[in-house]
């Protein structure tokens, strides 16, 4: 799985092949295939190694529902503290700006998996608006510091950015229309 992880952070998701994998791996390709059906299975299996998205919900959803923003800001920058994890964080980010399988897997993941559900929690009629602007937000973020690296998000802790970033993803997950942000009832 290093192998993978380290070959599409490297490479890409477009440019990376089981073959590379193999190669770098120091195996034959014949047994990454019989593990691994394509290149976008192979895919799936590395991002679940930054971060799981069963865990970052667990995390989120325990939280007092008037915190889930900025627990979920501060849950998703504190385990990407590892540079291997950011380096992993990267590679999803260009893989989502790409094409392809890797691109829609990644879209279904975070629009489903995650903003979604957060979203299902307003019982609003506009949850999919919000989980997007949400997600909006997140991705945003995540460009700005790990693939951009844009001074000072890059270096802030992540105390500080989720105090600054987490009411707004509040606000588009839980906020009234007229601007107030509150507990999301």
């Amino acid at each position: 799985m290093r192998a993978a992880a380290d070959e599409f952070t490297e490479r890409g998701y477009e440019a990376a092949s089981l073959r590379a994998v193999a190669r770098r791996a120091g195996v034959d390709s014949a047994l990454v295939h019989h593990y691994f059906d394509d290149k976008a299975d192979l895919f799936a299996a590395t991002l679940e190694a930054p971060l799981r998205p069963d865990r970052v919900l667990d995390v989120v959803l325990a939280a007092p529902r008037d915190e889930v923003g900025e627990t979920l800001v501060r849950y998703l920058l504190t385990q990407l503290e590892d540079e291997r994890a950011a380096g992993r964080m990267v590679l999803i980010l260009r893989t989502a700006l790409g094409s392809g399988a890797g691109t829609r897997m990644l879209r279904e993941f975070l629009t489903r998996e995650v903003f979604t559900r957060l979203a299902a929690l307003t019982h609003s009629d506009d949850a999919d608006l919000r989980a997007d602007l949400a997600a909006s937000q997140v991705v945003g973020l995540m460009m700005t510091r790990y693939a951009l690296k844009l001074e000072p998000i890059a270096s802030a802790r992540p105390d500080e950015l989720a105090r600054r970033v987490g009411p707004v993803i509040q606000w588009h997950l839980f906020g009234d229309l007229d601007g107030r942000v509150g507990p999301g009832e």
